[in-house]
């Protein structure tokens, strides 16, 4: 591992040698031309941006564009630069651009041209209005103080153009006699100064001189003038005074131009500036280069100069490529060096892989042979335990044996009673002189004794599969038709629980087949119970019946799905198997499933079940159509519901909540088993007003709903059990003070404690004592009902009988009271919404904990407040009773003497004397 650590950091030691060193500042520059003085002044830059290290310069031309140089700066602000040099077009165009980059805090040196905004950093060029000014004193001085002039301008839009134009103006408005024939825009062009030239002079018969704004008119001017003949008559000035050929100081050497001003172009100067920017050093806001005249006497001395200059120029370009030459070498060098090192270590640290692998190879060999013999005991102990288990199977197999027996034996036994049980009931149920009450009674206990048989039944069938003694009786049925007639069982649990249910077949079929009708009516009332069973209110179920191939035989296959289950995948591989529950909050014996299977194979058919949380649950039986049996039994036209359908499914719902009278106290009952619902519902309605519900969440709804007087919940539930409904109802405010009782089957003390942990007031085991449990529901009610005043002189709220909720929501009521009290509109809807309650649930809620309606607490804390303030304080009676809120003093008076049994009057006399 050290070698390998090793090695990655030389890597990176080395990659970080190799790579090319990003610069630390990128300058855009953005010209607005492509001329000679551009070509000069961009030649500066780069050479001054040399001297500093880590500077990249990008120069972008616009050809004359504004257009093209407003998209040359949004480049250069996209890429984000560190600095924006630009030379304007025109200034009403490009200023916006400008501007944009500015805000962007992009730092920006505005050259030669300005714009017509102060949002830049620095500005460096020449006077321009001073040029004017000099051009005009030299050709008043030239022409003698009289003559006519032509200026030939620069792009007019451009400050340049526009301020020597003004300084010119200025300077001849001195000389009455010297008049401007015609100013002309040339675009800083010799072609288009030319073409005006030509014109102008085709106009004016006598022009004593032309001006022109840069030594590329000039020119132009002069060729026209030239070939009319008249050139020699005419004094021709320029201003750039540019070195090099054609430009501005060969022109005046070569008579083309009597004279033309230095406009410097300081590319270097621009760069130095821009270095004190991002150097954040000291630097001038206005940089203004001086000019001079150049004319035939100082002409020669200047292009010496600038020859010079050049060939220094062009000797610190040769360094320049020779120095990029040897920095190259040097990386390439540095590359095969930084190469080979790698390459040695590499090789060294092969060479000790290697080396730590022989003594590794060494030292597995010797452990190799310690876990050989090792294995080798292992082997032998796994050998005997082997013979263990062996024999402990047969062991188990036997006491699997044993407790088959035991069951079918004790199964045998229960028959007998329960058989003694349910012939004595039915002939009391023919009894015609029964209450409704004993026939309801009756009705139960028929029920249920029949649900016992069906669980011996399951269980003695069951036997008679595993000890190969299940009798076959195959008759030719139709199952299209069994299938529809039974599904006809199934309407109360569809229109109870709104199911959306659906059957389909194809079109065109024969569904009939040789089947035992006994056993396959059990295998799809039973897939067919509990799918209504699992399935949510406002879910799906959906059968399907189908022929299809398979090896060459026909088979027919229904599938039975359901939505709002699932079964993970680890229950699905156990779900066929003999009492197996897939968890304790599923009810059922767990032989149901294993039965069905059973059954299925006698029919020689497969089974099979698919669960995901898209499609839910589906169940899919196939069946071989075997069509050789020719006794066709018909489907019963009278469909009965038989002994495995659940009993929670065969009861219509009726309306829960008929007769509920609010004026008395309620009970609420939460059981998934209508019959348990139906018998504690009969044991109260005679003393409580009765609410039902069918599972936890149903039961939640209707506590926050109705707010009983107490709740009664079975544990064992689908979905949310008894427990966590418990612990849902004590955590919300509305609820939070209703005592709840737990019913279960189980007395587990570890289930009991998760119960009182719950917040559970009472717990009691099923099967349970009528008078036991009505006893306990009016001795949680009477204690409940202890809590009535909560704004009474001498009573207060036994702080230890209620949960923290409740004491919250008693100082939270109070405090509001205190704080509105003066306010004569304040009704109980503004009371329950600053509680946070609608006006029923802030009504039970109070009445509930009090005994006293929202009104009548509010007109009681009203009342205590007026006799504090008539016992001490001075105010009137008509005072007092506006400032705690009521509406007049008569019915303040009104309400005090029914109160306190005297008028506001009689108690200030009484007080006085």
């Amino acid at each position: 591992m050290k070698t390998i650590y090793l090695i990655s950091l030389f890597l990176l030691v080395f990659m970080a040698g190799c790579k090319n060193d990003a610069p630390r500042y990128v300058i855009g520059v953005s010209q607005c031309s492509d001329d000679s003085w551009r070509h000069k002044m961009n030649g500066e830059i780069e050479r001054e941006a040399m001297f500093y290290d880590g500077v990249a310069v990008e120069i972008r031309s616009a050809h004359d564009d504004n257009a093209k140089q407003r998209e040359d700066i949004r480049y250069f602000i996209d890429k984000k630069v560190d600095l924006l040099i630009v030379t304007p077009n025109e200034a009403a165009p490009i200023t916006p651009v400008v501007e944009e980059a500015f805000d962007e805090g992009i730092p920006v040196i505005v050259v030669d041209r300005k714009i017509l905004s102060d949002k830049y950093t620095a500005f460096m060029g020449a006077d321009n209005y001073e040029i004017g000014r000099e051009v005009g004193k030299y050709l008043a001085a030239k022409l003698g103080g009289k003559g006519n002039v032509v200026e030939l301008t620069g792009l007019s839009g451009s400050t340049p153009a526009m301020e020597r134009h003004q300084g010119f103006m200025s300077a001849i408005s001195a000389y009455p006699d010297i008049h401007l024939l015609a100013k002309a825009d040339a675009a800083w062009e010799r072609d288009p100064g030319r073409v005006i030239m030509d014109s102008l002079l085709r106009i004016y018969p006598r022009i004593d001189a032309v001006y022109s704004h840069n030594d590329r008119i000039a020119p132009g001017a002069f060729e026209a003038a030239d070939q009319l003949g008249r050139a020699d008559d005419i004094v021709f000035v320029g201003i750039d005074a540019l070195p090099g050929k054609g430009n501005g100081v060969e022109l005046v050497l070569d008579s083309v131009l009597d004279a033309t001003f230095i406009y410097p172009t300081n590319g270097d100067k621009v760069v130095q500036l821009a270095m004190d920017i991002l150097n954040m050093q000291p630097f001038p806001r206005e940089t203004i280069m001086e000019t001079a005249i150049v004319d035939p006497v100082n002409a020669p001395v200047m292009k010496l100069q600038t020859a010079h200059i050049a060939d220094l120029d062009n000797k610190i370009e040769t360094l320049n490529g020779r120095i990029g030459g040897y920095l190259s070498r040097y990386a390439t060098q540095q590359v095969v060096l930084y190469g080979s090192l790698l390459v040695l270590l590499l090789v060294a640290g092969l060479l000790l892989v290697v080396y730590k692998s022989l003594r590794s190879k060494n030292r597995l060999n010797i452990e190799l042979s310690k876990q050989k013999a090792q294995l080798e005991e292992q082997r032998d102990q796994l050998s005997e335990q082997r013979d263990q288990l062996i024999q402990l199977s047969h062991q188990l197999e036997e006491a699997t044996h044993a407790k088959l027996v035991f069951f079918t034996n004790i199964s045998h036994d229960f028959r007998t009673p329960l058989t003694l049980v349910a012939d004595p009931v039915e002939q009391l149920l023919a009894d015609k002189c029964l209450s409704g009450d004993q026939h309801r009674l009756l009705l139960l206990v028929q029920r249920n004794v029949n649900i016992l048989l069906r669980l011996v039944n399951q269980i003695l069938d069951f036997r008679k599969y595993e000890n190969g003694k299940m009798e076959y009786s195959p008759v030719s049925v139709d199952l299209l038709q069994c299938f529809e007639n039974w599904n006809e069982a199934f309407q109360a649990a569809i229109l109870k629980k709104h199911i959306h249910f659906s059957f389909e077949s194809e079109p065109h079929t024969d569904y009939h087949t040789s089947a035992d009708i006994e056993k396959l009516e059990r295998i799809y009332y039973n897939l067919l119970s509990n799918a209504f069973k699992f399935t949510p209110e406002n879910g799906k179920v959906a059968v399907s019946l189908s022929p299809f191939e398979k090896e060459g035989q026909a088979f027919f296959r229904f599938t039975v799905a359901n939505t709002g289950s699932l079964i993970s995948a680890e229950h699905i591989r156990s779900i066929f198997d003999r009492f197996y529950k897939i968890d304790m909050h599923h009810s059922g014996s767990g032989i149901g499933l294993a039965l069905v299977k059973a059954f299925v194979e006698i029919h020689g058919g497969t089974i099979r079940v698919e669960s995901d949380e898209r499609q839910g649950t589906v169940f899919t039986v196939e069946l071989p159509a075997n069509k050789g049996q020719s006794d066709i039994v018909p489907p019963s036209s009278e469909v009965s519901i038989p002994s495995n359908l659940p009993a929670d499914l065969t009861e219509e719902e009726g309306e829960m909540e008929q007769g509920y009278d609010s004026n008395r106290m309620s009970v609420l009952i939460i059981d998934d088993n209508a019959d348990i619902r139906s018998y504690i519902h009969g044991l109260l309605s005679a003393e409580y007003a009765v609410i039902e519900a069918a599972d936890g969440a149903e039961g939640i709804r209707k506590a926050m709903k109705f707010v009983p007087d107490l709740i009664i919940s079975d544990v064992m539930m689908p979905g949310i059990d008894g427990i966590e409904c418990c612990r849902r109802l004590k955590s919300e405010l509305q609820t939070c003070h209703i005592p709840v009782i737990l019913l279960t089957a189980c007395s587990l003390d570890e289930q009991r404690i998760q119960g009182y942990d719950g917040g559970a007031d009472s717990y009691i085991s099923k099967p349970f004592n009528s008078q036991l449990l009505m006893a306990r529901i009016r001795n949680l009610i009477d204690s409940h009902q202890r809590l009535k005043q909560f704004f009474g002189d001498r009573q207060t709220l036994a702080k230890e009988d209620i949960c923290e909720l409740d004491k919250d929501f008693v100082e939270k009521f109070k405090m509001l009271v205190e704080e509105r009290m003066g306010d004569s509109g304040l009704n109980v809807e503004d009371l329950g919404r600053e509680m946070g309650l609608s006006r029923v649930q802030l009504y039970r809620k109070l009445k509930s904990l009090t005994n006293y309606a929202p009104n009548e607490l509010l007109r009681m804390a009203r009342l205590k407040r007026g006799a504090s303030l008539l016992a001490s304080s001075g105010m009137t009676v008509a005072e007092i009773a506006y400032e705690v809120g009521f509406t007049s003093p008569s019915y303040f008076t009104k309400c005090y003497k029914e109160q306190f049994g005297e008028s506001p009057t009689d108690f200030l006399k009484r007080k006085g004397k």
